[in-house]
Order: structure tokens, then C-alpha cells, then sequence
């Protein structure tokens, strides 16, 4: 068997399978199809050599030949930009419905509108959770910048706004945010993009729940600070912002309300993330979701994520809110699985349970750091939250 491709652990597999004339196969064969930097912040050395010890190869796809005369494979793993690029998985998949492919590239594209998104998590029923699960009231602007302020009007919206692009499609143009303070500011905004009610949190407090299969991770980083009515009068234009969620603000002289620092239930966070793998058909993603401030359980889905990777921002960013007063720093920061705490353990045992027939090596109680989450206990055995500047 001949594996094409330039990957980690590649001659390691070539030393494992030929041995004399006789042909050994490895267990499990993991194709990759990775952008440079998502292959850098995913597949590091000690994951590498974790999945090895449990006979997982990773074998990078040569994008130069037909994926078709490449492997074979047990996995494929992806995450590249391009409609053709899409389609080529999907006719590979096709032809090859024994490989477990992660994940369709029609069910990756679905996260890529955030209407659709949006839509997804309000059809959800979470009931009996121990919480409430809901989208901001939101409005979908589509053209005409002129237009806003009167639709705002109508739909009946309340400042400040969050403003975000409509199309996610991996740039940085698409991660833009923008906080609007009042109907003058609208004008400056430009379509298309969705207008979201900005529900103060606590102390500016998000949890990023991070899903891989059946297991969930949740951390908490710091966001906006609470916003009141007097600051809204204060502002004329919009505020520019980068990636909040992914700059970690610092905590160390922070004193927080332990009931605003408290996660989310359990049942609450199985249920939501076990609904959302099954309506948008994905294994792996990230929701961003915040709890209402002055509640103890009504929270808020503000953003989904597919398979997110390294994001870099400046060393420091400082932003002076100078018409209200107001100062905060945030630092940079990645908000990727490559640096969630022992996401290398999560991710070698959803790979193997992706393979069931293949043999895994020792039970499960008998290995190490061995923490596929299926029920309760053991969620939260994989629940290490921290916050500040060293959450990832």
C-alpha cells in the first residue's frame, strides 16, 4: 500500500508497514487536508506522538495529485477554503463511504451564513435543562446602508447593536465586529451583515464550549464589559472591534461574582451541544454563548465556529472609549484546539471512536488520560476552566 503525501510521522509509517517483503497496515490512517497555519496550531508534537502510541497516523493529502489515488484512508480530517475544494471531498466521499470523513464540506458551508445559524440554535428545544437557551433578538440587513436605521426602527431593536458580517467565510474581514450605539452610527455600517442586541453578560464574561464528537470542553474568557444607558448617549459612531472572544483580557486583579463566573449545567451543556451535532451535522465546532446578566440561568448562543484554529492578533490591543470614560486592554491570544487543555487525549480518543473495528490497545479505565465524554461524570472530568491571559 502506497501513501501519497508529505505528513508528520510519515517515515515512521513507511518503517511500520514495510517490513521485508511483508506488508503491515496500520490501524488507523488519518488524511489530512490542513491551511499551513491550522496544521501548525493542530497537529503538534506531543499530539503526534500521543496518536502514534495508539497506532494513529497522520498522512498530509498532496493537494497536486487526484485525492482518489491517495491512501487509503480511515479518516479524513479537512479544513481548506474553496467551493471546488468541497466538492472534490464530496465526490470522494461518495465513491468512498467506509471513510469516515470529517465533516461535509454542505454541512461546514450551512455554518459559514450566520442566519442559517442563527436560525438552527432557535429551533432547538431545550427544555427541562436546568437553563433557558436563546439568540439575541437579531435583524438581517442584506443592502443598502441608508436602510438600516429604519428597519432597526421597525423591527423594534434596542442599542447598542452588535454588528457582524452575514457571510463567515475565513477572513479577516469576516470576523470583523462592530458596536453600534445609536441610529446615527447605522449609516456607517456595511451590509451585508446581521444586527444583534448586545445583552450585557456580568463582568463581560463568554463561555466557549468547544465540541469534538461526544465530548465538550467549556472555558471562560473575558468580552465587553457591561454596557448601561447613560454610556449608549455618549457615543456617535460605531466602535471597531477585533475577535473578543479570542483576546483574553486580563484577570489578574480581577474579582469576580463567583454566580456570574459559574459554567452552565451540565445537562443543559450535553443537551445543547448533542442538539446542534445533530442538526448541523458536525463533529467538530465551538459555540460562543453568554448568560444573561442578573439571571442565573438565561443564556444566549451569539456565535457558532467550525473546527477553529489559530487566530493572531497584535502583542496588545488598548481601546479608549474616550466619550464614556472607559478603558480595557486585551491581549493577543489563539482560541483554537490546539491550545485547549488536553485536547490532544480528546481528540486521539475520538479518532479511535471513529474506527470501532480497528483495535484500540488497553480498555479504556486502564489507559491514561483516557477522557471520551459520554455521560454526565464524565464531562465534567474534562471541564478545566480557566480564565485570563492563559485560558489557551
Amino acid at each position: 500500500m502506497r501513501l501519497s503525501g508529505e505528513g508528520h510521522g510519515e517515515e515512521e509509517l513507511n518503517e511500520e508497514m514495510v517490513k521485508g517483503q511483508e506488508v503491515c497496515v496500520p490501524e488507523i490512517v488519518v488524511g489530512y487536508a490542513l491551511t499551513s497555519k491550522k496544521k501548525m496550531s493542530f497537529l503538534q508534537p506531543e499530539f503526534e506522538a500521543l496518536a502514534r502510541n495508539k497506532e494513529i497516523y497522520f498522512v498530509a493529502i498532496d493537494l497536486g495529485k487526484p485525492l482518489a489515488e491517495q491512501g487509503p484512508f480511515d479518516i479524513l480530517l479537512h479544513k481548506l477554503p474553496g467551493k471546488e475544494w468541497g466538492h472534490i471531498i464530496e465526490d470522494y466521499q461518495k465513491k468512498h463511504p467506509e471513510v469516515a470523513v470529517i465533516d461535509p464540506p454542505y454541512a461546514i458551508e450551512h455554518l459559514h451564513n450566520r442566519q442559517s445559524m442563527l436560525e438552527d440554535v432557535a429551533k432547538l428545544d431545550l427544555s427541562d435543562c436546568n437553563g433557558k437557551v436563546g439568540i439575541p433578538k437579531h435583524l438581517i440587513i442584506e443592502k443598502d446602508p441608508q436602510s438600516i436605521a429604519l428597519a432597526v426602527e421597525v423591527a423594534g431593536l434596542r442599542f447598542p447593536l452588535v454588528a457582524k458580517p452575514l457571510v463567515v467565510d475565513g477572513s479577516a474581514k469576516s470576523h470583523q465586529l462592530f458596536l453600534a450605539y445609536n441610529q446615527t452610527s447605522l449609516s456607517e455600517l456595511e451590509p451585508p451583515l446581521v444586527l444583534q442586541e448586545f445583552v450585557n453578560h456580568g463582568s463581560g464574561l463568554l463561555f466557549k464550549i468547544f465540541v469534538v464528537g461526544e465530548a465538550i470542553k467549556v472555558v471562560r474568557r473575558f468580552s465587553l464589559p457591561n454596557i448601561s444607558k447613560q454610556e449608549v448617549f455618549k457615543v456617535d459612531s460605531i466602535f471597531r472591534f477585533p475577535r473578543v472572544s479570542s483576546a483574553a483580557a486580563s484577570a489578574e486583579e480581577a474579582e469576580l461574582d463567583p454566580g456570574i463566573t459559574e459554567l452552565p449545567p451540565t445537562p443543559l451543556l450535553q443537551k445543547l451541544a448533542r442538539e446542534l451535532r445533530s442538526c448541523l451535522g458536525l463533529q467538530l465546532f465551538n459555540i460562543d454563548m453568554i448568560r444573561e446578566y442578573g439571571t442565573k440561568d438565561v443564556y444566549y448562543v451569539i456565535d457558532i465556529n467550525y473546527f477553529p484554529g489559530k487566530w493572531n492578533t497584535h502583542p496588545m490591543f488598548t481601546y479608549h472609549l474616550i466619550k464614556t470614560g472607559r478603558c480595557f486592554h486585551l491581549a493577543a491570544a489563539t482560541a483554537g484546539y490546539g491550545k485547549v487543555p488536553d485536547y490532544q487525549h480528546v481528540f486521539t480518543e475520538f479518532l479511535l471512536s471513529l474506527c470501532p473495528n480497528k483495535k484500540k490497545g488497553p480498555p479504556a479505565s486502564e489507559g491514561k488520560h483516557t477522557s471520551q465524554i459520554c455521560g454526565i461524570e464524565s464531562v465534567s472530568q474534562w471541564m478545566d476552566v480557566r480564565v485570563g491571559s492563559e485560558s489557551f
